[in-house]
């Protein structure tokens, strides 16, 4: 029999080591939830330690990631490639064992969490994508997917509102195999939280739709290992286990309160900890015993065995979709996509159609949709404006029983209406991406980017291809005024490292995004589109817009058979703006270069050769865009139209003439620069 009371304390002592050693850290949640650990852990979780990667193991996420050592201490133990001297090192440069677990680093880390909310709204894709990808690809006598998620959590995720919008949607689609279990200690940085966090949690789960276990006391593990098996009974609702439990578990001192939560306890305090378990043993030992009572590799092993076999039955009876099911969890596209793309932008470039370029977004998702099932979309609440549906993707749908909806040639649901819910709709992507077997995108307008953004900033930190279809992208939207018009928004976006932001003019531009941001395995995208109609910008090759920036016209092409005087740079609306302002001034035998530049992070990922060729030294720059005008000084423009103030509501031809959007006032500021 495993010795449970011991397994816990080398969590508690791992934890408090760690943290002494790094002189930071968080010691008192580990400690707190060490027994609820063992309880998961020890008795239900499905993993192999020596493939972290295997596609039907159960998901965790510890969604108070800021008790990593939590999670640190559980791979270790139970035999994942983490060795001890990696727990010393906790939060120290370039160690597996960062402040808060990070996906890609740690083997065994699902997911990035830290911020807290995140981690349970990220577990809710996970369990999501299970809940799909078993309604597509399961067959009588075959469940090769068939795994649970498991999320801890704490009173900070369930103060943030996304965990509000996730446990929602969670209780909507009979989430049945997500698991929550939570920390109920009472205690945050700034001490008990009972004078600002009274929420009845289980009435607000209850009211989610889902089923609530507990409280129960969370250090008796095998009430947990009950309660959690309980759980796995449920057929149509996510379950929340309400574990009580006391804060820095332990500790003489510092248990149940706020000075357990965020600093060392001290050498005399834990001391006199080690007194209170009875845990002789010096910092980072752990006796033999205990490793073999945690030690998960033979277990794993043999249930990760069991699967092939099943999987190999499977590909026998089913060898097409054990094929498309392996290319689908490895992220791969298709063979056929780079085809698929060049076809989607030729044929744009063949139409040459004036239409906003949402719907030029839409009109590549025909294409791409059809192409790639793994494609899920989704909207909050905008479906209508942002026009990420297509005929390839109805509406996901669930029965009364939890069921997914199947059409009548068994297809499912391949678009999501997320409500009002844009963070949480951003997490939630990050999850469905981080569990494999799909491609996330959804849409709203780009100003409510600001709701998404820590959602957005952490798919990009976590290098997961996600898309975000963001419209009406300017002022360009009108009437409904500057609480809806994105000034500042496309600068900003720009800033976050590792993602990709694109601002097409037209159906090819936007084709071609898509087609990159599909391509990406490793970033995920933006895309800022129109509300208003563009016209189609006359293009002599399509090469090079994948490229970020692109030679759109030469003076020779307005009739002028000179060298360039100054170029004008432009992205989306503004580049139409930049192609009449190039006539105005050919007309004055003023000869103008004009770029477009649909994505600077693709662009300032180019080659010298490529940047200093379009943008040639010594040629005066003007960049157009109608957004804040601080990221284009670095291109070494001499000037920029754009707008560094609020728009206003009006129609958007009066609201372009009155910011100084029009051809004119771009040749004006050309000449200007030219000093004629």
């Amino acid at each position: 029999m495993a010795n449970t009371q011991q397994m816990a304390n080398a969590i508690r002592a791992l934890a408090m080591d760690a943290v002494q050693q790094a002189n930071s850290g968080h010691p008192g949640a580990p400690m707190g939830m060490a027994d609820m650990a063992v309880a998961l852990w020890g008795q239900h979780l499905k993993h192999n330690p020596t493939n972290p990667h295997w596609a039907d193991r159960d998901r965790f996420v510890l969604s108070n990631g800021h008790g990593s050592m939590l999670i640190y201490a559980l791979l270790h133990l139970t035999g994942y490639d983490l060795p001890i001297g990696e727990l010393k090192n906790f939060r120290q440069l370039h160690s597996k064992t960062a402040g808060h677990p990070e996906v890609g680093i740690t083997p065994g880390v699902e997911t990035t969490t830290g911020p807290l909310g995140q981690g349970v709204t990220n577990a809710v894709g996970m369990a999501l994508a299970e809940k799909l990808l078993a309604a597509e690809f399961n067959r009588d006598g075959y469940a090769i997917v068939d795994h649970h998620t498991y999320v801890f959590l704490g009173d900070g995720c369930l103060m943030e509102g996304v965990s509000h919008e996730a446990a929602a949607l969670a209780g909507a689609w009979k989430l049945n195999k997500l698991i929550a279990l939570y920390d109920d200690n009472g205690i945050s940085i700034d001490g008990q939280v009972q004078p600002w966090f009274t929420d009845n949690t289980s009435l607000r789960f209850v009211a989610y739709g889902w089923n609530v276990i507990g409280p129960l006391n969370g250090h008796d593990p095998q009430a947990v290992a009950e309660a959690i098996a309980k759980a796995k009974t449920q057929t149509e609702r996510p379950s929340l286990i309400i574990c009580k439990t006391s804060i820095g578990k332990g500790s003489p001192n510092r248990a149940g309160t706020a000075k357990a939560h965020g600093e060392p306890l001290g050498a005399e305090e834990i001391k006199l900890t080690r007194e209170a378990l009875e845990w002789p043993h010096a910092p980072f030992e752990i006796p033999a015993e205990v490793y073999a009572d945690w030690d998960a590799k033979a277990h794993g092993q043999s249930i990760e065995t069991a699967w092939n076999d099943r999987f190999a039955a499977y590909a026998a009876a089913h060898p097409e979709l054990a094929a498309e099911f392996k290319r689908r969890m490895a992220g791969d596209l298709p063979k056929a996509f780079a085809q698929v793309a060049v076809d989607a932008a030729v044929a744009a470039h063949s139409k040459a159609e004036t239409v906003a370029t949402r719907k030029a977004s839409q009109i590549a998702l025909e294409a791409f949709t059809a192409a790639l099932p793994e494609l899920l979309g989704g909207s909050a609440d905008l479906t209508g404006s942002n026009l990420t549906n297509t005929s390839h993707t109805p509406a996901l749908r669930f029965d009364s029983t939890g069921a997914v909806v199947k059409s009548a040639d068994g297809k499912l649901g391949r678009h999501i209406n997320y409500g009002v819910r844009e963070f949480g709709m951003a997490a939630i992507m990050n999850g469905l991406a981080l569990h494999g077997g799909y491609i996330p995108y959804g849409g709203t307008f780009l100003t409510f980017s600001d709701y998404s953004r820590n959602a957005i900033r952490m798919a990009a930190l976590m290098k997961q291809r996600v898309v975000h279809v963001f419209t009406h992208d300017s002022i360009g939207l009108g009437e409904d005024g500057p609480t809806h018009q994105s000034i500042e928004h496309a600068a900003s976006l720009r800033l976050i490292p590792n993602l990709d932001v694109w601002r097409p003019a037209d159906t090819a531009e936007t084709a071609v995004a898509w087609a990159v941001a599909l391509e990406n395995k490793a970033r995920p995208t933006a895309l800022l589109l129109s509300r208003q109609n563009l016209a189609y910008a006359p293009k002599r090759d399509l090469g090079d817009i994948s490229r970020g920036a692109y030679v759109l016209s030469e003076p020779e092409h307005v009739g002028l058979k000179k060298k360039a005087q100054a170029l004008i740079i432009a992205t989306g609306s503004e580049v139409a703006l930049a192609l009449k302002a190039q006539e105005l001034l050919a007309a004055q035998k003023i000869a103008v270069r004009v770029v477009s530049m649909p994505s600077t992070t693709v662009f300032d990922r180019q080659k010298a050769a490529y940047k200093q060729a379009l943008l040639p030294a010594g040629l005066p720059r003007v960049a157009v865009e109608m957004g804040a005008t601080g990221g284009w000084w670095k291109y070494g423009c001499s000037a920029v139209v754009g707008i560094d103030s609020y728009g206003e509501s009006a129609p958007a031809p009066v609201l372009f003439k009155h910011f100084g959007f029009t051809p004119e006032n771009v040749a004006h500021t050309v000449r200007a620069v030219l000093g004629k």
